[in-house]
């Protein structure tokens, strides 16, 4: 039955069950419709098509696995959205994970399941406890306290997906568990496409934050779940080796070159410092009435030397080119997964120049 996909995609294109009616040329009425969404009823083939095609999505995606559902979603957001706006990610959240989770299935990979400490989620008391549960979390993962190159594909190699879509500008990201029949939930991060690099990393252990802490009533979330993220890019063992301990000035180079190391913000190093008690207070006001006069606290909120792009989620593409070379999908199905042609599938598989061209886009 098709009920729960039909409606999200009917919600994320902000259509009545009469808007749709008569998008989809009047072939059946509104109320036959609802019947479908209530599962009360299946659609003929052509109807099943005609639907997919006014509503912008694949007919596989409305006869998808329908005991894979998204719970507990959490967005982050400036502003107040819309359902609408809403349903559109949630619907291309869903989309994504039913193809990613069939590859990995398919490829018999351990990632299907995340990769989660035995006591998740931490308990965090005080906002200052953010600090235990990043370190805590890094010990699991055998990553000590060095620098984290590529966040994304340590998150993905841990079993957390991640989704780099362009998002409103009134949302910075979501977190949300994927449930299928029988099996653990599967965690999932969305970040903005848009939003630039360092940003991109600080909402991408921001919302690991969210994940993987149990932040009581009397401690605001998102205060600690900002702690968590500096602690989890920026141990404080390895901010103290580049830094010191105690510093009342630092220069522009400095800053820079830690920006480069540790791949975050200057600002959110230089919250970082402060948490750790390497800036005073004094210090760090002076820093940030310069980012201030700099531009850097306004939206977009991009500071100099930032990254432009942010790390790429490739491994589903990865693996679903590992899927065809084993033969555990055909080649139409992965240029479908690809949202790719045959032909353009087979020169990306044959021709090394077909990357050349990519990488110079």
């Amino acid at each position: 039955m098709i009920g729960q996909r039909l409606k999200l995609a009917r919600s994320a294109a902000g259509l009545s069950l009469r808007d749709l009616e008569v998008k989809i040329g009047n072939r059946v009425t509104a109320q036959a419709i609802g019947k479908y969404e209530r599962n009360e009823s299946m659609p003929g083939s052509s109807v099943l098509i005609a639907l997919a095609d006014a509503l912008d999505v694949s007919v596989d995606y409305l006869v998808g696995d329908q005991e894979m559902v998204l719970e507990a979603v959490e967005f982050r957001k400036k502003k107040i959205t819309s359902r609408r706006e809403e349903a559109q990610v949630e619907a291309k959240v869903l989309h994504f994970l039913e193809h990613y989770l069939m590859v990995e299935e398919l490829l018999h990979l351990s990632s299907i399941e995340w990769n989660n400490p035995r006591e998740i989620s931490y308990p965090v008391h005080d906002v200052s406890e953010a600090d235990r549960a990043a370190r805590s979390l890094r010990n699991h993962w055998g990553l000590g306290s060095d620098p984290i190159p590529n966040l994304v594909e340590l998150l993905e190699e841990q079993g957390i997906k991640v989704l780099a879509t362009e998002l409103s500008n009134n949302i910075d990201g979501l977190t949300a568990n994927v449930r299928r029949e029988g099996k653990d939930p599967v965690p999932v991060i969305v970040v903005n496409s848009k939003e630039w690099g360092e940003r991109q990393r600080f909402t991408l252990a921001h919302e690991l934050g969210h994940l993987v802490m149990d932040v009581k009533a009397r401690v605001d979330e998102e205060k600690a779940a900002h702690r968590f993220a500096g602690a989890f890019l920026m141990p404080a063992e390895a901010l103290w080796a580049e830094i010191g301990k105690h510093r009342k000035a630092i220069g522009w180079g400095e800053l820079f070159e830690l920006k480069k190391l540790f791949g975050a913000s200057v600002q959110a190093i230089t919250y970082r410092c402060k948490d750790l008690g390497i800036f005073s207070q004094t210090t760090f006001q002076r820093l940030f009435n310069e980012f201030e006069r700099l531009g850097w606290r306004r939206p977009p909120h991009e500071e100099t030397l930032a990254r432009k792009e942010g790390e790429k989620p490739k491994r589903f593409k990865r693996l679903t080119f590992r899927a065809v070379a084993e033969r555990a999908i055909s080649e139409a199905k992965a240029a479908e997964l690809l949202a790719i042609s045959v032909q353009e599938l087979n020169r990306r598989m044959e021709d090394p120049s077909a990357y050349e061209e990519e990488a110079s886009v």
